[in-house]
């Protein structure tokens, strides 16, 4: 249903969404994908057992490991406010550089990989990143 202004001029809900919010989105939306992948692994016995011996993939889980996997998915849980509140040129060299080293990180971890919901995942987070890289360009930094 469309409202009216000044009862004679329609008002669409095409309301123009701010570059910043669109970037914020898209790392909200890959931060549901990277967890929701994540939490679908522990449904696979190999993942379970790697897991239960304290291992993940090639990793060991200790202190370390957790430290830096909360590193590694701290970073875009910041881009979503950073790319609210930094100044416009900073804005687009930070989301660029972030997008691009998590898309490596992804496609990195797709080698070998051969479950279908794993490079689904992946397929959906790599696309999210180009979607941050091509608004972030498009962003005006002036």
């Amino acid at each position: 249903m469309m409202a009216e202004n000044n009862a004679t001029t329609p008002v669409s809900d095409k309301t123009a969404v701010s570059v910043r919010i669109k970037i914020a989105g898209l790392w909200t939306s890959l931060l549901f994908v990277f967890v929701y992948v994540d939490i679908f692994g522990l449904f696979r016995a190999d993942i379970i057992n790697q897991v239960l011996a304290g291992k993940v993939h090639a990793f060991t889980v200790d202190q370390s490991f957790l430290l830096l996997t909360t590193i590694y998915i701290t970073i875009p849980s910041m881009m979503i406010f950073l790319s609210l509140v930094l100044p416009p040129k900073i804005n687009r060299r930070a989301n660029i550089l972030v997008a691009i080293v998590y898309a490596v990180t992804i496609a990195g971890s797709c080698i070998g990989e051969t479950w279908l919901y794993y490079l689904f995942g992946s397929a959906v987070e790599l696309l999210l990143l180009g979607l941050v890289i091509r608004y972030a360009l498009k962003h005006p930094v002036s």
